[in-house]
């Protein structure tokens, strides 16, 4: 580290100062230059690499030399794993040897943050793929989802690894979205709690989480990427914030911007979000990081700016911290700017003052900092496998079965474009289908075993692919029909190919103009169904499908979504029995002739009415799943019949399993308010808990349920809590009710904000 201009007395060099001060005394000292330099990242190999980001290669900048990039400093370091196939240790290497170049490149030496992508585990090579998160929404078990963040977030910090550009925290709105697959749901409350829980694992590995895209990304018009959005504040504050708000109160320390307007405004140039709300009204501390290249859109795309250097100012203005993923409008543009006068000092000053204090808080600015990673992360190894197959093994949902599952040892046909092949398994974001198609000579570096791999240990199996994903010929078709008429049971594994802007059906990007299955499936489907034989339909995609033409003439339906690298394993032991099926739906599957953008947080005037002949009810509801074993309800009911507005009630549940093999229930609990000052869902979830119920074993569980758990936004724009009648909704889905509760809020309106009780408090005993 060179140290021009230093000595040791500086008070931004003492560890036993306090950080604010100490920030405030490296600001004074930067140049302009150099406290620009500390807003950007850099892109290594960005030019080399296929297309993982909109417009990479129109925005990106060739590299200069390495050692002229970084000679005022630099912010970030983007993807040094995840841009191509590099084998961890040689990675851990590399970064240890940039990161040393970076602090000798620049007077003070700052080392650079280094950020990957994490949302099914880390997005490198050799790295366990884990469940997507729908998947995680449909475990309903935030435990889980917290364990396994920690498990990889551990890796990444031995690795040299800070910040983790994950979860995303968008309430899916349109199922015609691509990126569903990257939600965990069409529900708030479920998001937000699952999301919470994957922070806190990845925050207790010492890794920065990320959430995103903040905020109404999903709500984008018609389902397209990037498209408009346009939703009332009720809507915005209601369903799109509070997954947010409480991953942020779980100790998330950085967000990132969503690439969409709403009402015109791109969240990239809105202060209004990042300064007044984020900020000011949740007293945000964080990083705010932009998605990439999303700075430079405010020029090229939205036309909100008249070229970078407005672009940048926009920003800054907004609240944006740090541009990526690699240097641009926050370059030279910038720097022009700032020379000229025509942007103010002290934008860059506050955004400046946020990123140090970060790097100072994960100790990049410690004296005994070293840029030195373990080479030996083994990134793939038999806890991080045992654990997807867990996550795997507990999100599958089982749809609908005739009895024909459990299968028994029969003569099997597997047919369709998704049995025998491992990227089936995967979403857009896992290593393999986000890099790894790129580099196709390179090995895909982990083992993933296909749905037909993992039949076949236990059955006889003449297998038939029927069709791919899209195309396909007529003779393919009547290959799979044969072979369905050579088995006992046909199992047929349809689904979505993940890529990204056009290169799957599912994924960023990857939009759909309707619910059909893509390609030709159901056609195979439907030739399959004609040969009478019992029709178990698997479903490996991104989103849910209109399979309401063929559930009643299918035997059994049973949903993976994408469940990661032991996810084949995982469908196995649920097919064969040896697992009990315990996933519920995160998103509910569309009846017949329904129309999108639908979810189940519909008011009345959103459901089955005589005022429409739309039907919108869904075939399979939000929080859907059936098990081989169902457990017995007992009884449901509270000791209350007032509720206080600002007090608790308790409301309990007995569950028994009255047969000889384990078995495991969710919990849901919803809230209907009759009367309120605007149109509310019907039903919405408050609180959900998963129960394991052993053989034979009976299990109480009580939710004690705060008043704000009540609250909307009414007329005045402000969160509410009323007094009034509502009905608490228990049971298995959000439209299999066991017990409606009815109490009455009693006492003083209430007005709550960002501090409010958020999740229900369970105790199963």
């Amino acid at each position: 580290m060179t140290t021009e201009a230093t000595t040791p007395d500086e008070l931004w060099r003492n560890p036993h100062a306090p950080v604010a001060d100490r920030v405030r005394d490296l600001v004074a000292r930067m140049t302009p230059q150099e406290k620009v330099a500390q807003l950007q990242g850099i892109w290594v190999g960005i030019d080399a690499v296929g297309e993982m980001a909109p417009h990479q290669h129109e925005f990106a900048v060739t590299p200069q030399d390495f050692d002229e990039l970084t000679r005022n400093g630099i912010g970030q370091l983007t993807r040094v794993f995840g841009t191509r196939p590099i084998a961890p240790e040689v990675g851990a290497r590399t970064l240890a040897r940039t990161q040393r170049q970076v602090i000798e490149s620049s007077r003070f030496g700052i080392p650079a943050v280094v950020h990957e992508e994490c949302l099914t585990g880390l997005a490198a090579w050799q790295a366990t793929v884990y469940p997507s998160p729908l998947c995680w929404g449909a475990t309903f078990e935030p435990d889980l989802v917290r364990r396994m963040a920690a498990k990889f977030g551990e890796s990444m910090r031995r690795l040299g690894i800070h910040q983790g550009l994950a979860p995303v925290l968008d309430v899916a709105r349109d199922l015609r979205w691509g990126r569903v697959e990257e939600t965990i749901g069409e529900d708030p409350h479920l998001v937000a709690t699952i999301a919470s829980a994957y922070v806190a694992g990845l925050e207790s590995a010492g890794i920065v989480s990320t959430l995103k895209h903040f905020a109404g990304y999903s709500a984008s018009r018609a389902g397209r990427n990037h498209a408009p959005v346009s939703i009332g504040p009720r809507e915005f504050a209601d369903v799109i914030l509070p997954p947010f708000e409480m991953a942020l109160r779980a100790g998330a320390r950085s967000v990132m911007n969503s690439y969409a307007d709403n009402d015109g405004v791109p969240a990239a140039s809105d202060r209004s979000l990042f300064t007044d709300r984020l900020r000011d009204l949740y007293g945000f501390t964080g990083t705010v990081v932009s998605d990439y290249f999303s700075v430079a859109f405010l020029h090229k795309l939205h036309g909100v700016a008249g070229d970078r250097e407005d672009a940048a100012a926009l920003a800054l203005t907004a609240g944006i911290d740090v541009e990526l993923p690699t240097v641009d409008c926050f370059g030279d543009p910038l720097l022009e700017g700032l020379q000229a006068g025509r942007v103010d000092m002290a934008l860059v000053d506050l955004a400046l003052t946020r990123v140090l204090t970060q790097k100072i808080e994960i100790g990049l600015l410690d004296p005994d900092y070293s840029p030195a990673a373990d080479p030996n992360v083994d990134l793939d190894d038999p806890e991080s496998r045992a654990l997807a197959r867990e996550v795997a093994e507990r999100s599958v949902v089982l749809l609908q079965n005739d009895g024909v599952l459990p299968l028994s040892r029969k003569r099997l046909a597997v047919v369709g474009p998704r049995a025998d092949e491992a990227g089936a398994m995967m979403g857009c974001y896992s290593f393999p289908l986000h890099v790894g198609v790129h580099h196709p000579d390179a090995e895909m570096g982990i083992d993933v075993p296909t749905v037909l791999d993992a039949l076949r240990e236990d059955h006889d199996v003449v297998f038939a692919r029927g069709c791919p994903v899209l195309g396909g010929t007529d003779e393919e078709i009547a290959e799979a029909v044969e072979a369905a008429r050579q088995a006992e049971v046909c199992v047929v594994v349809l689904g979505d190919q993940a890529g990204l802007f056009g290169r799957g059906t599912s994924g960023e990007g990857c939009d759909a103009t309707d619910l059909t299955l893509p390609g030709r499936q159901e056609e195979l489907l439907e030739a399959v169904l004609g040969t009478g034989m019992p029709v178990v339909l698997v479903l490996l995609s991104g989103r849910p499908y209109d399979l309401s033409r063929q559930a009643d003439r299918l035997a059994a339906v049973v949903c993976g979504f994408y469940p990661g690298q032991e996810g084949a394993a995982a469908l196995a032991d649920v097919l064969s029995g040896r697992v009990n099926p315990s996933g519920r739906l995160p998103v509910s599957f569309p009846g017949p002739g329904s129309s999108q953008p639908s979810t189940y947080l519909s008011a009345q005037l959103g459901r089955r009415s005589e005022v429409s002949n739309v039907d919108p009810t869904p075939l399979y509801p939000f929080g859907h799943g059936l098990s081989y074993a169902p457990a017995t309800w007992m009884t449901v009911g509270s000791e209350e019949r007032e509720w206080p507005t600002d007090g608790v009630c308790k409301v309990h549940a007995v569950l028994r399993n009255e047969l000889e093999v384990a078995t495991t229930e969710v919990v849901q609990i919803y809230l209907h308010d009759p009367v309120a000052e605007v149109a509310r869902p019907v039903r919405q979830l408050i609180g959900a808990v998963k129960v394991d119920l052993e053989p034979g074993q009976t299990r109480t569980v009580t939710a004690e349920l705060h008043a704000d758990l009540t609250s909307y936004t009414g007329r005045a724009g402000r969160r509410q809590v009323d007094t009034g009648d509502v009905e608490l909704h228990v049971g298995t889905s959000s439209a299999n009710i066991h017990t409606a509760l009815r109490l009455t809020l009693a006492g003083e309106k209430r007005e709550v904000g960002f501090d409010r009780v958020m999740s229900a408090v369970f105790d199963a005993r």
